[in-house]
């Protein structure tokens, strides 16, 4: 098959304008010399059209996305130890058979700030005796632990330095299913090879995804994507084509319990639930989650839902409110039927588990509630426990 240039060229030797050659005339210089103006035009024109939003979008990403290397040291327990609660007579025929490990893991993470501010999860570094932290270039730096929220998966993490490259925050909120994204960080260490993040890119899938709580973490209104994430990409940054970070990607689904790697569905926290704990974070090191509403529920099973004239069986029905909690000073009543919080319809408990688990002390539940066949409202301010 003759090539571009070889046509070009051909064309350039052509020495009339039928296009046939002729044994009368050799090759034109100006004719050459336009097919080679040409030639650079058209090789500039396809180098333009590689450069699009998303190879920009990327440039702008890569140098403020790092790999994170930790080091944890878990202590392992005896289970009959436990068991005999550590009794003499046990320990002198058996020992003391607890012990501690160093356990190394690794994630990714992105700085937030000039100063050295670098968002992650939880999981990878909020437990962590030592992380050190890789710069795309190859510069490492140990970090230390500003703040840590086991219930969001958020840690927060510092390195020390200034005029550090860091993201720009987006609005998670204003996300469009279809829209593409990109995932960056460093899947199974590959970061570690050439010093440089893995680029996965692909659409929003989904947004506003409640999880039930795993592991007594609350993931709630998460952000799916088709972007390829892997073992390792916990903590990296999911990016508009903007440039702006959106999400924390935090977990995959992996279809059975004999593969760990990417099937098409990722879930990252949204950047707008993140900015809060952040703040939190680096005021306080912590999230208070110590508090109480004295609300006890259950589901709405058809019977009950009948039996208080509730059509689409939507909520929770209140069994019980404990006395002098903030739910009882707010006038919530057994057989209250709790249909909303705030503006989340709440269809099960499991829909007012994920809602509650992740307030914190003064937070409003501004409540819609079902109370002998008509609709009120109560608010009731979590107390601190």
């Amino acid at each position: 098959m003759i090539g571009l240039t070889s046509l070009l060229l051909l064309f350039a030797c052509t020495g009339n304008p039928e296009g046939t050659p002729s044994a009368q005339s050799g090759p034109s210089v100006l004719n050459i010399q336009q097919t080679t103006e040409l030639l650079d035009s058209l090789n500039q024109a396809v180098t333009l059209s590689r450069r699009n939003v998303i190879t920009e979008a990327v440039r702008t990403i890569s140098p403020a996305v790092v790999g994170i290397n930790v080091t944890e040291i878990r202590e392992y327990r005896d289970p009959f130890a436990e068991m005999f609660r550590n009794d003499p007579w046990f320990q002198q025929f058996f020992g003391n058979r607890s012990y501690k490990q160093e356990v190394k893991g690794l994630g990714s993470g992105f700085l937030i700030s000039s100063d050295g501010y670098i968002l992650t999860n939880f999981h990878v570094a909020g437990n962590a005796s030592k992380i050190i932290v890789t710069m795309a270039g190859g510069k490492k730096y140990d970090a230390e632990i500003i703040g840590a929220d086991y219930i969001s998966d958020i840690a927060l993490i510092k390195i020390k330095g200034e005029e550090f490259p860091y993201l720009k925050l987006g609005n998670s909120d204003q996300v469009m299913i279809g829209e593409w994204v990109i995932a960056l960080g460093n899947p199974f260490g590959l970061f570690e090879i050439n010093d440089k993040p893995t680029v996965t890119v692909g659409v929003i899938s989904n947004v506003g995804l409640n999880f039930s709580p795993m592991e007594n973490r609350v993931y709630r209104d998460m952000i799916q994507t088709d972007a390829a994430i892997n073992s390792g990409n916990s903590g990296g940054p999911l990016c508009n084509a903007l440039g702006e970070v959106i999400g924390v990607n935090s977990f995959i689904y992996t279809g059975n319990q004999y593969s760990s790697g990417n099937i098409g569905l990722g879930f990252s926290i949204s950047i707008n639930r993140v900015k809060q704990i952040v703040e939190e974070l680096k005021k306080n090191g912590k999230v208070d989650r110590a508090f109480w509403s004295g609300l006890k529920v259950q589901n709405l099973d058809p019977v009950v839902a009948k039996y208080f004239k509730i059509q689409d069986q939507g909520g929770v029905v209140v069994v019980d409110v404990e006395k002098g909690s903030p739910a009882a000073e707010s006038d919530v009543q057994p057989a209250d039927v709790i249909t909303k919080i705030n503006t989340m319809s709440i269809k099960t408990d499991r829909d007012l588990q994920i809602f509650i688990a992740d307030s914190r002390p003064g937070d409003k539940l501004d409540l819609s509630i079902i109370r002998d066949g008509k609709e009120i409202k109560r608010t009731v301010v979590l107390g601190k426990k």
